[in-house]
């Protein structure tokens, strides 16, 4: 793994940051310090790894003290957290969003009635 593929792994993680959060910035380290605490605790850890082992890709010397295999780790839980949803899965989760917005209100309500009912000695 050289240092362009860290780079471009950088590069793609910071690109997946401005289209899914809308963060603005030069790079994944400055997307990170704009807009970083959007992010989980676990997959800004990973991201800032990632970012520092990107920054330090540029130095053959410090290229070659990289542990790679943890940079790809990093670049995958990053990757599994940015990915776009599907249209279906999105659909769906506004359908159930939907759903359970509707039968709390029926709940509250039918909760109310009983209350009232009680209160005014019917039940």
């Amino acid at each position: 793994m050289g240092g362009a593929s860290v780079q471009q792994m950088a590069d793609r993680v910071a690109a997946l940051m401005e289209e899914r959060l809308r963060i603005r910035g030069a790079g994944l380290a400055a997307k990170l310090r704009r807009g970083g605490r959007a992010l989980p605790r676990r997959v800004r850890a990973e991201a800032e790894l990632l970012a520092a082992a990107a920054e330090q890709a540029q130095m053959p010397k410090l290229l070659r003290q990289l542990d790679h295999r943890r940079v790809t780790a990093a670049h995958d839980a990053c990757l599994r957290y940015l990915r776009p949803l599907g249209r279906g899965a999105r659909l769906r989760g506004h359908a159930l969003d939907l759903a359970a917005s509707a039968a709390l209100a029926l709940v509250v309500t039918a909760a109310l009635v009983v209350g009232v009912l009680v209160w005014r000695g019917f039940v």
